[in-house]
């Protein structure tokens, strides 16, 4: 009896599929997230504006309260290094002030190698020993030792070597600053060191 012939299995043949390449190119953005890109850009620079207008109405005053504490301080310790007393000269109806009777030491000696001699101070603007008020900023108050001379030409606030001073009370006013438009400096008369206040009312509640 012959064999039986074998049947071959049927070979299966599978096709590969196909992907595409991944995209390289960025995805773009939707209308819908520039919108809110735009709009988070309009609240940043609504909120930014006030804040920049208000630091560009407030350097004026601000520069009048800094040159001022500067002079004075100059004065002080012009004063306690020369044991010399030294004033800072206000001119109320101008808006200027100075530092006037101190000197800097120079840098070269004496003839006989004595100590090192003073010269007068410059009052070059930039100098720390002067300063002129803007035009918007007016002198609302001028107080030295309880007597006021805010429309008086001239008055001296005295710096002593001991470290002592007169005592002072300047209110400067600037009408175009929409928020805190006064700044009160006052000396303290036993360190001769000047503080800032924001409001007048804090000075007055202070002197009861």
């Amino acid at each position: 009896m012959s064999p039986k012939p074998q049947r071959l299995s049927s070979v299966e043949f599978r096709v590969p599929t196909l992907h595409a390449p991944p995209s390289t190119s960025p995805a773009a953005f939707t209308l819908i997230e520039l919108m809110i890109v735009v709009a988070i850009m309009g609240v940043v620079l609504t909120m930014g504006v006030p804040i920049f207008y208000r630091m560009r109405t407030e350097v004026p005053l601000r520069k009048a309260v800094k040159d001022v504490v500067e002079v004075c301080s100059h004065a002080r310790a012009l004063a306690i290094l020369q044991s010399k007393a030294t004033c800072v000269v206000f001119h109320p109806r101008e808006g200027s002030f100075a530092v006037q009777g101190g000197g800097t030491p120079s840098a070269s000696r004496d003839a006989n190698g004595g100590p090192a001699q003073f010269r007068a101070p410059s009052t070059s603007p930039g100098s720390g020993l002067s300063g002129q008020l803007s035009d918007r900023v007016v002198i609302e108050m001028l107080d030295v030792d309880m007597t006021e001379y805010k429309d008086n030409e001239e008055v001296k606030v005295w710096f002593y070597p001991n470290g002592v001073c007169d005592e002072l009370t300047l209110i400067l006013f600037d009408p175009s600053v929409g928020h805190d438009p006064r700044r009160v400096i006052s000396l303290e008369v036993t360190t001769g060191l000047a503080s800032v206040e924001l409001d007048p009312r804090t000075l007055i509640t202070s002197r009861r």
